[in-house]
C-alpha cells in the first residue's frame, strides 16, 4: 500500500520535472533534451554568482554557465543567459528580491548558438532588461535580423565599442574580439568587474578540473558511460568512475579524438551493441565505436596542465589562427586589467588566474610558436592535436574554412 510519504515523494519529484523542463528544447536537440537541472552558486560574496546547465552530444557533456553580477548602482547584470527553465528563473527571482531587477542581458558571442538560443527567451522573463549583444551577429543558413529570431526589437542593442559608453561603464570594462571566417565571424566579449577584480569570458580560455563539477555528478549516467572501456562494460556507479569518466569527456568535448583514443572496426562496434550493457534507446543513442588505450590518463593530464587557462585545441586550429595578430592584441588588452579569478562559460568556474596567465595562453598563435607539448606557451601534445589538425586542412580544401594566417 502506497504511504503519504510515496505520494510525497512522488509529487516531489514530479514538480523537479516541471521545474527543470525546457520546451524548446528541440531548437539545440542535445543532452540533456527537455530536463536541464540548474544549480546556482555564489562564487563572490554577495557580489557574482553562476548559473550552471549541462549540454552535450553522445553523453560527452560539460557545464554551460551564465553569471550575474550585482551592480553597486543596483539591479543585476546578466552575462550569457542559459535555457530559463522555472527552476533557472526562480532562482534568478530570489536575487532579484534581495539585489533589485536584472537591468542588463548580454549576448557575449556571436556564433555560439548554445549561448545565442536562450536570450530571447530569458529576455521575455525580464521585460525591463536592456539586451546588449556583441556588434557583428549572424546566423546560417540564413542572415536574419535579430528580431526574427526573437530578440526584443525595442531593448536590443549594439554593445558600443568602447566599454565607457555602455550605461554599466563604470563599473565593467570589456573589450570586444571580432575574427571574420569569411562565412560568419567568430566575437567574444571579455568584461572585466572592477569591484571583485574578475574577468568573465564565454569561450576563449577554460580551466579543467579534475573532479567532475557539482552538475555532472547530479546526473551521474555520462560520466559513467564514459568511464567504460567498451559498450559491452558494466555500469558501476564510484567515485572512482566518475571522475574517470568526466576526465575522458574532456578529452572528448575539446579534441574530439585525442591520441590515446582509437577508432575500432565495424565487426567490433556490432559485437559491443549486441553485448553493450544498457541495451535501452538511452544506451545506445551515447554508443561509440571507440576504445581507450591504458595511458589514456596522459592525455588529460597534459590537457588540464594543474589547472591553468588554455585555449580550447578546436578555437586554437579551426578558429583563432584565422587572424592570430588581432587575437594577440585583444590579449594583451585583457591582460592589463588586474583580475584575480576568470569565470568562462564553459568547465571550471571560477579558477584563479592572473593577467600574464591569461596573456601566455595565446602565445600558441604566435609565429614562432609550434604546437608542442612542454613549451614555455602552454601548448598542447603534438599527437592529441592531429586529428583537429586534419579536421582543419579538409575543411580548407572544401572551402568551409580559410587556411591558417601567418
Amino acid at each position: 500500500m502506497a504511504t503519504s510519504s510515496d505520494h510525497l515523494s512522488l509529487t516531489q519529484q514530479s514538480n523537479e520535472r516541471r521545474d527543470s523542463f525546457w520546451r524548446y528544447w528541440f531548437l539545440v536537440p542535445i543532452y540533456p533534451y527537455r530536463k536541464r537541472r540548474t544549480l546556482r552558486r555564489e562564487v563572490v560574496a554577495n557580489t557574482i554568482w553562476t548559473f550552471e546547465q549541462l549540454q552535450g552530444i553522445l553523453y560527452t557533456v560539460v557545464p554551460v554557465r551564465m553569471t550575474i553580477v550585482r551592480l553597486e548602482s543596483g539591479g543585476l547584470l546578466v552575462y550569457s543567459p542559459i535555457a530559463p527553465t522555472r527552476e533557472c528563473i526562480r532562482l534568478v527571482r530570489e536575487l532579484e528580491a534581495e539585489h533589485g531587477a536584472v537591468r542588463y542581458i548580454l549576448l557575449t558571442t556571436s556564433s555560439g548558438l548554445e549561448h545565442k538560443v536562450f536570450v530571447p527567451p530569458f529576455a521575455r522573463q525580464f521585460p525591463q532588461a536592456q539586451v546588449y549583444v556583441t556588434p557583428h551577429q549572424w546566423s546560417f543558413p540564413f542572415n536574419l535580423p535579430l528580431n526574427w529570431l526573437g530578440f526584443p526589437r525595442d531593448r536590443t542593442q549594439v554593445l558600443p565599442a568602447e566599454s565607457h559608453l555602455a550605461p554599466f561603464g563604470d563599473e565593467f570594462e570589456y573589450e570586444l574580439l571580432h575574427v571574420d571566417l569569411g562565412r560568419g565571424c567568430f566575437e567574444e566579449m571579455a568584461c572585466f568587474h572592477r569591484a571583485s577584480k574578475t574577468l568573465l569570458v564565454t569561450d576563449t580560455v577554460l580551466s579543467v578540473p579534475e573532479e567532475p563539477p557539482a552538475i555532472a555528478q547530479a546526473d551521474p549516467y555520462p560520466l559513467l558511460f564514459h568511464a567504460r572501456d567498451r559498450a559491452s562494460d558494466p555500469f558501476v556507479d564510484t567515485e572512482a568512475n566518475r571522475r574517470k569518466g568526466w576526465q575522458r569527456i574532456a578529452l572528448f568535448a575539446l579534441y574530439f579524438q585525442p591520441d590515446t583514443l582509437k577508432t575500432i572496426s565495424l565487426g567490433q562496434t556490432i559485437r559491443d551493441a549486441i553485448q553493450a550493457s544498457d541495451r535501452s534507446l538511452k544506451g545506445y543513442l551515447g554508443l561509440f565505436p571507440f576504445a581507450w588505450q591504458e595511458d589514456w590518463k596522459r592525455s588529460f593530464d597534459a590537457l588540464r596542465g594543474n589547472g591553468r587557462p588554455f585555449v580550447a585545441p578546436i578555437l586554437q586550429t579551426l578558429i583563432l589562427d584565422q587572424s592570430p595578430q588581432i587575437v594577440l592584441d585583444w590579449a594583451e588588452r585583457v591582460s592589463r586589467w588586474q583580475f584575480e579569478r576568470i569565470i568562462p562559460c564553459h568547465f571550471d568556474a571560477p579558477f584563479a588566474a592572473t593577467p600574464e596567465q591569461f596573456r601566455q595562453a595565446f602565445s600558441v598563435l604566435k609565429p614562432s610558436q609550434l604546437i608542442r607539448f612542454g613549451s614555455e606557451s602552454h601548448a598542447l601534445p603534438a599527437a592529441d592535436v592531429q586529428f583537429i589538425i586534419k579536421l582543419e586542412e579538409t575543411l580548407d580544401k572544401l572551402g568551409v574554412t580559410n587556411p591558417p594566417s601567418t
